[in-house]
């Protein structure tokens, strides 16, 4: 048996403690778990944001943060988890940019934190104590990390994007019309 690697083991401790805040947030859009408002709440809470469709929005900042933190925990496709999270992070950071950098004052120094950890362990990989070890890394490929991050960038800028003109008074381009 190989000896307890200190940098496998830190990896699996951030893994999880990252892993677990996140799952257990997404859990309270998408089921009102842990006192939530569950998808509905969260829809309504997301259009009052400028997040439009809320619903949608709704499901996708709650599956980015519940299954992107779920797959960190295991480590288990760990580029994607960790792209997924990170862009979920970048729409809680534009609602709290505003308010300045501290969470004290409702700033966005909460969920920065948790993008960039998110971010840090999909580039970095999940270690040995992980999924992706035991499935000898087929989930973690190079290849995946770029494919992950690009899209997560390009979906969390269309959002943003379209948020931002939301917010600004222009009426976005509804992609469901003909």
């Amino acid at each position: 048996m190989p000896s307890l690697n200190r940098r496998d083991l830190g990896l699996l401790v951030l893994r999880v403690g990252t892993g677990a805040v996140l799952a257990a947030h997404g859990t309270q859009k998408l089921f009102g778990w842990f006192g939530g408002p569950g998808l509905e709440g969260t829809a309504q809470g997301m259009e009052a944001m400028g997040f439009h469709p809320g619903r949608e929005s709704a499901v996708a900042a709650g599956l980015g943060e519940a299954g992107g933190g779920a797959l960190l925990a295991l480590g288990l496709a760990t580029p994607a988890a960790g792209a997924a999270a990170a862009g979920a992070m970048a729409g809680a950071v534009s609602v709290h940019l505003p308010a300045g950098f501290f969470n004290r004052a409702g700033g966005f120094e909460y969920p920065a934190f948790l993008g960039f950890t998110s971010a840090a362990i999909g580039v970095a990989g999940a270690g040995r104590y992980s999924l992706d070890h035991a499935t000898d890394h087929r989930f973690d490929q190079p290849w995946v990390v770029a494919v992950a991050f690009l899209g997560s960038a390009l979906a969390a800028a269309a959002v943003l994007g379209r948020r931002a003109k939301a917010q600004s008074g222009e009426q976005p381009q509804d992609t469901a019309e003909a």
